[in-house]
């Protein structure tokens, strides 16, 4: 078994099929997306594949360690996560084709006009155990 990360994106992937910003959708748009991701993850944690999820806000703050006394806080200029990252999702796979697999099926996730948005995720390995992709 080897774990993935799914990273759902705001903005810096390829434009979805269905590329209507979240905010645009209509409430029972909103609770249908809502709920397809609520039944993926149930149907992960059925076949044991199913790690862990979570939506992000889009509030943030950049933070480091700076030496002794408050660390630096601040909002830019870097590159925001919370512009770019809408959330994530961790699975346990078998092989990197089923990882692909999920992430293909989570791609179809409805969104405006209950239509799925064939957004593109990003597919990355964990470090913390070995990674089933070839080289």
């Amino acid at each position: 078994m080897a774990k993935y990360l799914f990273l759902k994106h705001y903005r810096g992937a390829p434009e979805a099929v269905n590329d209507v910003p979240m905010n645009e959708w209509t409430q029972d748009e909103v609770q249908a997306h809502l709920k397809y991701m609520d039944d993926f993850a149930a149907k992960l944690q059925q076949t044991g594949e199913f790690v862990d999820s979570q939506a992000l806000k889009q509030a943030g703050a950049w933070v480091r360690y700076d030496g002794q006394g408050k660390p630096p806080v601040t909002d830019g200029p870097f590159a925001e996560t919370k512009d770019l990252i809408a959330g994530w999702m961790v699975i346990d796979v078998d092989s990197y084709d089923r990882a692909l697999e999920l992430a293909a099926e989570l791609s179809a996730a409805p969104g405006a006009g209950g239509e799925p948005i064939h957004e593109w995720l990003e597919v990355r390995p964990l470090m913390s155990t070995p990674t089933t992709i070839e080289d």
